[in-house]
């Protein structure tokens, strides 16, 4: 069945963007806000905005490259099922990065009270959102990484990299700035392989 070459143009489009953005977000966020006696500048900074905005859009763009995963693998179920899984994952863990972005900066630009920060970040609700939804992105992204290994379409191993990812998206929070810069790379390299392999891909796709 031809697939559309602006399907896989697009994917291979966001999922290099991706890449750049979610390893842009730990290599330029301030990390002062570990400190209550510098939180409030990192919080205020247009660094952190830069950062977080990074972040948000990064995860708005990783199911769109699926989008194109699925199609190049077969319209299969477990691809149609690493695009849902890892879309609804996105969405939960928007409105925390939200909060990140606008709420913490006000109260940096305010210059306080620090004591909101705890509870605009570690409310029950929102920790349990984002949680939820970081565990549905490692889901859909190692669902992704089955379907292109099963495929014989794209390289078997070139989403791993990408599922690796966002399996250690939630415990890289409590890694030191050098290694939440590692793991920004690692899920660069993610985007980029598997970017790689849908341009090869293109290659021997009929057009419509």
């Amino acid at each position: 069945m031809p697939i559309d070459r602006s399907t896989l143009r697009g994917g291979q489009a966001a999922l290099l963007l991706a890449g750049l953005l979610f390893v842009l977000y730990p290599t330029v966020r301030p990390y002062g806000d570990a400190d209550p006696a510098t939180a409030a500048s990192a919080f205020a900074s247009g660094a952190w905005l830069l950062a977080h905005l990074s972040a948000v859009v990064g995860f708005i763009l990783l199911p769109l490259g699926l989008i194109a995963v699925r199609a190049v693998t077969g319209r299969g179920a477990t691809a149609g099922a690493a695009f849902v899984v890892t879309w609804i994952g996105a969405g939960l863990v928007l409105p925390y990065y939200g909060a990140e972005v606008f709420a913490l900066h006000a109260v940096g630009r305010a210059g306080g009270p620090l004591t909101l920060v705890d509870a605009i970040r570690n409310g029950p609700v929102q920790i349990t959102e984002f949680g939820v939804g970081l565990l549905l992105l490692a889901v859909g992204t190692v669902l992704a990484a089955v379907a292109v290994w099963r495929s014989g379409v794209l390289a078997r191993w070139s989403a791993v990299p990408l599922a690796a990812g966002f399996v250690l998206f939630l415990p890289q929070f409590y890694a030191p700035p050098a290694l939440r810069i590692a793991h920004g790379v690692l899920v660069a390299v993610g985007c980029f392989l598997l970017a790689a392999e849908l341009g090869r891909a293109r290659i021997s796709v009929p057009q419509h």
